[in-house]
């Protein structure tokens, strides 16, 4: 009887572990250079930031994760012969990109170093911008929607901001209107995720705009999760506790306008169909609107800053749909107060936080962040673009992105709201 329990017992045992095997080494985008080491992982103190190599403070992990820990350490061992050909090249190509796009080329770019701000402390930015961030998450007298769920608690499809490099460790929450487009491309080359030729990408700005905003290039968290099941929920703890995650975010009113300008000043037809038309007729008192933007357009037809603003205000616009991206607050795109963040840069200040970022990476030497853009929307803006707003209007739009002004450390805009 002893020895059929103990046979049966070796049975499930070899079937987990194979399970566990193959959920690993099943995808090599997935998990089969999964990395459980990055350069500034936590636990570290706030002077130094070590690197944490595969198998150290392993201790505060449950058993489970302990388990896989030291599975995905064997993986670790075995891929740790990456090819050098990568960390030796640096980005290739021309120092000025080939611009297409319509967007940039209205933009431009800006190629200055920026040596006049480069004296910024970093490391103590860091420090203080991580600091406020977890304890106004702890401080149960600041309250917003969302703030007091669990990680577990959000749902799948809320997860889809999340960009994983398993190849460096790193997790990257993108907020549209905030550089992503040139930080998708940085995480396409860094993982190794498209290829051009056969060969991986090495510039970021040769990767086309299509392909970087194409959701099939990059491995998400909500992409991880439809691929593992509810299994992965405990491989993306494991990987939020030991892989870098950051973020990069803008004062929200200015990201507004940004928002506003690149999807309705310039001509975009999805933005027209889903967007501008309703807004027309709900704001403008429109009818018998042209089919194609390009025609809108001809017609002196637009969306008017004030029917965006009112659109976000309007209690409809949520009950019909979540906020599009582009306008959708931080706090529900990436979690801050359920994921514990490393790193959270501004773009105001884009150009060190970047280059401080790849070098805490190590992967400075593999490319440099694309350059600004020359005419970014300034903060001085504001007051022009809310002047034709009601102040009773401000004051509601105000409370609507209130979590991100405070949780990011920006000033309330007070010259607005009086």
């Amino acid at each position: 009887m002893t020895k059929a329990r103990l046979l049966r017992l070796s049975v499930v045992l070899v079937s987990i572990f194979m399970i566990l095997l193959i959920i690993v080494y099943w995808d090599n985008v997935g998990t089969a250079h999964f990395y459980l080491h990055t350069s500034f992982s936590r636990p570290h103190s706030p002077g130094a930031i070590p690197g944490i190599t595969a198998g150290e403070d392993w201790e505060a992990l449950p058993d489970v994760d302990e388990f896989l820990a030291k599975l995905l350490s064997s993986s670790l061992k075995q891929n740790s012969s990456i090819p050098r050909k990568t960390e030796q090249l640096l980005v290739q190509g021309s120092s000025k990109p080939v611009v297409s796009n319509l967007e940039e080329n209205v933009r431009g770019y800006d190629w200055s170093m920026h040596n006049d701000r480069n004296s910024l402390d970093q490391e103590k930015l860091q420090i203080d911008r991580r600091r406020m961030l977890r304890e106004f998450c702890a401080n149960s007298s600041f309250t917003f929607p969302t703030k007091e769920r669990s990680f577990d608690d959000i749902p799948n499809y809320e997860l889809n901001h999340l960009i994983v490099d398993d190849r460096h460790g790193i997790i990257y929450c993108y907020v549209p209107k905030v550089a992503c487009t040139n930080w998708k491309r940085v995480m396409i080359v860094l993982s190794e995720s498209l290829l051009d030729q056969g060969a991986p990408y090495r510039n970021p700005l040769d990767i086309p705009r299509e392909h970087v905003h194409n959701t099939s290039t990059h491995l998400t968290f909500n992409k991880f999760w439809r691929r593992y099941g509810k299994f992965s929920r405990h491989l993306m703890k494991i990987k939020l506790k030991k892989y870098t995650k950051f973020l990069f975010v803008r004062d929200p009113f200015v990201r507004l306008i940004s928002a506003f300008r690149s999807k309705f000043e310039l001509e975009n037809e999805e933005f027209y169909q889903r967007f501008a038309i309703p807004m027309l007729k709900l704001y403008s008192n429109h009818t018998n609107l042209p089919t194609s933007v390009s025609e809108a357009f001809r017609a002196g037809l637009k969306v008017s800053f004030s029917d965006f603003i009112q659109y976000l205000l309007d209690p409809r616009t949520e009950k019909m749909a979540p906020f599009n991206e582009h306008w959708r607050q931080v706090y529900r795109l990436c979690h801050p107060c359920q994921i514990d963040y490393d790193f959270i840069g501004k773009l105001e200040t884009l150009d060190e936080d970047a280059a401080y970022l790849l070098q805490l990476l190590k992967v400075d030497r593999l490319l440099r962040f694309p350059p600004s853009y020359r005419n970014r929307t300034a903060s001085s803006w504001e007051d022009n673009w809310f002047a034709k707003i009601p102040l009773a209007w401000r004051q509601q739009l105000y409370k609507l992105y209130e979590a991100d002004f405070v949780l990011y450390g920006y000033p309330k805009p007070e010259n607005l709201l009086k």
